[in-house]
């Protein structure tokens, strides 16, 4: 399987210019974006359920090949804090089946300062049907234990490997698929990463999951356009690894600061 790179949603106003050109309509983005990246990350699902008829939409303007990894609502992971998680995942599936074979893994995403629950976070995993990949991704140290990370293998979920300034999560393998996030990077300019950190993150991909390494990997950097071309330096350093990557736009469609 291939790495799939894209970034944490397409629907920036500021890469107007960076990514976008200046005169394509919002309306366009989706199918400018899709036909240079093969993955996305639905980050507006957190906020707000996409409706059916717009998830359909989101399918039908997207290439056969292409993944929308899909953020779970907070209403679940930040309101009720996994507690009763039953309804809020039976209506939340509901909405993204409508993405039909281009949903992708279902990212939860826990409240900084959650501490570990294993019972809770069991029961929600529960409740997702084995075909759906569900990715975790902790905002707490106290989840990063031997007992979190054999539920999770139980269950085929993927602990999210996520880059931060406040927390970086550690390289444990607890799934047969690998789900990469980067928030923020240090180089200049802000919030991207540099190459060398960059490369490091592909090689110890490479080195945890192989060279037939099934991974997802998004970038949430979207400041300066800076998501955009991180993603592209990142596919490139991951095929330097021996990974195969899916497909990037040239370089010189980016343009960030």
């Amino acid at each position: 399987m291939p790495v799939l790179v894209g970034t944490s949603g397409w629907q920036y106003p500021h890469w107007r210019g960076r990514f976008y050109p200046e005169r394509l309509s919002a309306s366009r983005w989706l199918e400018h974006y899709a036909q240079r990246f093969q993955a996305v990350e639905v980050n507006s699902a957190f906020y707000r359920l996409p409706e059916p008829s717009t998830c359909e939409d989101w399918a039908a303007r997207t290439p056969e090949d292409f993944v929308m990894a899909v953020k779970m609502s907070r209403f679940l992971t930040h309101m009720r804090r996994l507690r009763e998680p039953a309804e809020p995942v039976a209506r939340f599936l509901d909405r993204v089946r409508h993405l039909g074979s281009k949903l992708g893994p279902v990212l939860l995403q826990l409240p900084p300062r959650m501490r570990a629950d294993a019972g809770r976070l069991a029961a929600a995993l529960d409740c997702f049907p084995r075909r759906v990949r569900v990715a975790v991704e902790p905002r707490d140290a106290s989840w990063f234990t031997e007992e979190i990370s054999a539920l999770l293998s139980a269950r085929d979920a993927a602990l999210c490997i996520a880059d931060s300034p406040w927390l970086k999560t550690p390289f444990h393998r607890t799934a047969t698929w690998a789900y990469l996030r980067f928030h923020a990077g240090r180089a200049v300019p802000s919030p991207c990463y540099g190459g060398a950190a960059l490369r490091a993150a592909a090689e110890r991909l490479a080195s945890t999951w192989g060279p037939g390494a099934d991974a997802y990997v998004f970038f949430n950097n979207d400041g300066a356009g800076c998501a955009v071309r991180d993603a592209i330096v990142f596919a490139r350093a991951a095929e330097r690894a021996g990974l195969s990557a899916t497909r990037v736009p040239p370089q010189r469609e980016v343009r960030v600061g």
